[in-house]
């Protein structure tokens, strides 16, 4: 197994705005509202009117979960399984119709505009890296940061897992939890913070589906006295557990 310490986390979703909310939901978790953005007000008026649901929830955790000494100093990995999809459906529709895009909205409708948002806004020039994939994007993503911590140890990784839900001529093809949330993670190869061993094994029998997605379970997970935890529904399982 692979060890990485966890030094702060961050979430966000409609009703769970703070981290007392978040404890409180971890403790009896709950359905989460399906729509919802936070006001990102931390942002430049400019910045935040052209950020779309998604980016608002990205750059909310992402600030939070970095001091700001941090921001401009940390790697980064941003996971989400469907990125700006829904501005780019309003983008096909338009060209179906022969009407005018707007420059604007395709530069945020691509699946790393989040870490280009996040680089203006945090003035942060290092290492990112956007992640799809599918029913594994949290884990994928986890393991995308390990990546980085090896190459430069003595560099911590910001991991952020957001999603929205689908616009409704995609919705009906994907079986999978409806709501907006976001969690960050503050990963480093040593130091203070929860130490967690990973590791990824061979996946089993399909499970039912989860009533929350894959980063929620892990945060209640972490917020709970359980020692391991298993998440994947494919060919691979993704393992963590709590360590002294």
């Amino acid at each position: 197994m692979t060890a990485v310490h966890l030094r702060k986390w961050a979430a966000w979703a409609p009703g769970c705005e703070d981290a007392e909310a978040w404890l409180g939901w971890c403790a009896e978790p709950r359905d989460l509202p399906a729509e919802g953005r936070p006001e990102a007000s931390f942002l430049p008026a400019l910045l935040r009117r052209r950020c779309s649901p998604l980016s608002r929830i990205v750059l909310t955790v992402a600030f939070e979960c970095c001091a700001e000494d941090e921001r401009a100093q940390v790697g980064s990995v941003f996971a989400s399984r469907h990125g700006n999809i829904n501005e780019s459906i309003e983008l096909l529709e338009r060209l179906a119709h022969q009407l005018p895009l707007s420059p604007t909205r395709f530069s945020h409708s691509v699946h790393n505009a989040q870490a280009g948002l996040f680089s203006i806004a945090a003035g942060n020039r290092q290492a990112s890296s956007s992640i799809a994939a599918e029913t594994e994007t949290f884990g994928c993503g986890f393991l995308e940061a390990l990546t980085f911590l090896e190459r430069a140890p003595e560099r911590p990784v910001l991991l952020v897992m957001a999603d929205v839900p689908l616009a409704e001529v995609f919705a009906k093809l994907v079986d999978e939890p409806v709501t907006s949330y976001g969690l960050g993670l503050l990963l480093a190869s040593d130091g203070p913070g929860t130490r967690l061993d990973f590791r990824i094994s061979p996946g089993g029998a399909a499970a039912p589906r989860a009533r929350w997605p894959d980063a929620l379970e892990f945060l209640r997970w972490l917020e709970s006295p359980e020692p391991r935890l298993a998440l994947g529904n494919g060919p691979r399982r993704f393992e963590w557990a709590k360590s002294s």
